[in-house]
């Protein structure tokens, strides 16, 4: 039988990519539109166990099939009298074989153990019945090719004790089954309980271990993409009990999909309500922070300004400002290895002598006592006061010398960051400091005290929330020793606050060079290597012990592919974003630059009504992050591990 379902098409509606030009119906198969033949399967024979995950072999199968898994939730009224009936069934079969003296089935025996089993959980809440039908489609180029997917499919099957029969004289219906749209006009279901049922689906990766329910900081993890190797989903809850820390390092190459991936874990991480802070040095993280209604700082631009003078203040419940007992401390300590990073190098002793000498004086000039925790809410002193403090010509000859280095950042070239009061706090469920307006020599120290004015905010315990500090493109402040330090301190003090740090750097073989960098890379739980250079590959693979395989899987991966590490476990996957996430995150010259000529306007309202058909899409919703392989290959691969949940 052949229907003509051809019809007069609107170029460029969303409905004409999926109606096909004909359908050709048989027996046994359907010919949709241009020779592509499709054949459907039902499960009509499960195993008596099963195990988490055991529908993978299925989505990892080489050949293009369709899953479909049809639930429907059965009453616990009809589920307790269907019980009841069968076990009535099967003790008359036990009873009727005693009397007549036959031998005991071992499958009635069996299946009269589970459903005793069964009915006793039922009974006590510990689960429920569900109605399952299990279809599955196999697609082929020809009729011939078809024959032998087909056998192969039903083969797997049986390898997994599966039953898997054709759908005669109701090929239509059921490849209608297995289309995205919750239909089952085929109806061939078994009865499931609650624990087969979810070990059904491959909603998680079985190589990273299962997120920790009673976790007190989120409800469940990030989705990072899908894993290579299974075709189950890869996500990671950072704020989970049993991650050792909540820190994060991503390594890849320049255009290896780094910054990518991570605009996709801040945007669903603040779905969750995680509050994130974000160094961007180029200003990439604009339109993301546009659209979700964040706070941008330019710092370099005029009227921003940052005091490294400033102490940690912080509001108590009973609202008075006071500031930690160590504050005073902490922060001349800081102040030299702020000195140290706007001079590129550390004082010698004489001169870091005199700067501690200077630091103390220039406090208690602003009335600021060291002994006097009651003074150290007064205003802050700014590097204007510290040099004129350096430059007293009775001084020693270091300070004045120190005081003249310090020339171009307070009457110099670079004085817009420091000549003023801080004009700017942190707060908001999405800070975004961008770099991009200060000049490089002020890169270093920008991030710098960004990352301590960050700090400030995080340690406050009144504001004590899950929260992920981004620091991208770390290789500017991880090329200054004392900036590495500082950032190593902040890698490892973070957990006891409730922050995670994120470092991204695509300077991968000078960050593992030195021993801060690894040191930081080692006090992260999360490690995310991309995409690496040939040059760099070989100090990947002695720092994070890599397999052959893995090195050579680093060095060929395509865009958006890598290797997720937690803890012990490590696993290959696909980043993958929705349409809205890539017009969000891409910052593709070219993928910009079409946006712009089309007028699309951000909009973080705008993504459940728009149409599918933003730069790069595949018309299903879901990109890859790898745009170099074939739209059809990935919409194949994507296909083969699709779920349709009838809950009706």
């Amino acid at each position: 039988m052949r229907r003509d379902r051809r019809r007069p098409r609107t170029a460029g509606t969303a409905a004409s990519v999926f109606v096909p030009d004909t359908l050709t119906v048989g027996t046994r198969h359907l010919e949709i539109g241009d020779g592509e033949h499709v054949a459907s399967l039902a499960v009509v024979g499960f195993p008596r166990e099963v195990h988490p995950g055991w529908l993978d072999p299925l989505l990892t199968h080489p050949g293009r099939i369709d899953v479909a898994v049809h639930v429907e939730p059965v009453d616990p009224v009809t589920a307790a009298s269907r019980l009841r009936s069968q076990l009535a069934k099967l003790e008359s079969g036990r009873r009727s074989t005693a009397e007549h003296g036959r031998l005991h089935d071992p499958h009635v025996e069996a299946a009269t153990e589970d459903a005793y089993d069964l009915s006793s959980r039922v009974a006590r809440g510990e689960g429920r019945l569900f109605r399952v039908g299990l279809y599955l489609t196999v697609h082929a180029a020809g009729a011939t090719e078809l024959a032998d997917e087909v056998a192969a499919v039903r083969a797997l099957c049986a390898s997994l004790l599966l039953d898997a029969r054709h759908i005669t004289f109701r090929a239509l219906q059921g490849w209608v089954t297995t289309l995205p749209m919750g239909l089952d006009p085929v109806g061939m279901r078994r009865t499931f309980d609650t624990s087969a049922l979810s070990a059904a689906f491959p909603f998680t990766s079985p190589d990273l271990p299962a997120p920790d329910p009673a976790s007190a900081a989120v409800a469940d993890g990030v989705l990072y993409g899908y894993n290579l190797g299974s075709q189950g989903l890869v996500h990671v809850d950072r704020f989970a009990a049993h991650m050792h820390n909540h820190n994060a390092v991503v390594l890849g190459r320049s255009g290896a999909g780094k910054s990518y991936l991570v605009k996709l874990e801040l945007l669903r991480s603040l779905h969750r309500g995680v509050e994130t802070v974000v160094i961007d040095p180029e200003d990439e993280y604009t339109r993301l922070s546009d659209a979700v209604g964040g706070t941008r700082i330019d710092l370099g631009a005029p009227g921003i300004r940052l005091n490294p003078f400033d102490l940690p203040i912080h509001t108590g419940p009973d609202g008075r400002r006071h500031a930690p007992r160590d504050a005073f401390a902490r922060r001349s300590l800081f102040l030299h290895t702020a000195v140290a990073v706007l001079l590129g190098e550390r004082p010698d002793p004489s001169a870091r002598a005199a700067l501690d000498r200077a630091i103390t004086a220039t406090y208690t000039a602003a009335g600021i006592v060291a002994d006097d925790p009651g003074t150290w809410t007064r205003p802050a002193p700014l590097l204007r006061d510290l040099r004129d403090t350096l430059a007293d010509p009775d001084g020693p000859a270091a300070a004045r010398e120190l005081a003249d280095r310090l020339h171009p950042f307070v009457d110099g070239s670079f004085n817009r960051l420091f000549d003023g009061p801080t004009t700017t706090r942190p707060e908001g469920h999405l800070v975004v400091f961008s770099l991009r307006d200060l000049p490089d020599e002020l890169k270093a120290t920008g991030t710098l005290l960004t990352l301590d004015a960050i700090w400030r905010h995080v340690t406050n315990p009144a504001l004590r929330r899950p929260r992920l500090v981004v620091v991208d493109e770390a290789w500017l402040l991880m090329q200054d020793r004392a900036g590495a330090e500082f950032l190593f301190r902040m890698a490892k003090a973070s957990r006891k606050h409730w922050a995670g740090l994120t470092v991204a750097t695509q300077d991968t073989a000078d960050v593992l060079g030195t021993d801060l960098g690894r040191a930081v890379v080692a006090n992260a739980a999360t490690q995310v290597l991309l995409r690496q250079s040939t040059q760099a590959i070989d100090e990947v693979t002695r720092v994070f012990d890599l397999s052959a395989g893995e090195r050579q899987f680093l060095l060929s991966a395509d865009r958006g592919q890598g290797l997720l590490s937690t803890g012990t476990t490590r696993v290959a996957f696909q980043g993958v974003a929705s349409e809205l996430e890539d017009t969000l995150c891409t910052s593709s010259p070219a993928q910009l630059a079409a946006q712009n000529l089309a007028g699309q306007d951000i909009d973080a309202g705008r993504g459940d009504d728009e149409e599918d058909t933003a730069p790069g899409g595949d018309g299903d919703g879901w990109i890859d992050l790898d745009k170099s392989r074939p739209p059809d290959r990935r919409r194949r691969e994507r296909d083969s591990a699709y779920v349709v949940l009838d809950p009706s």
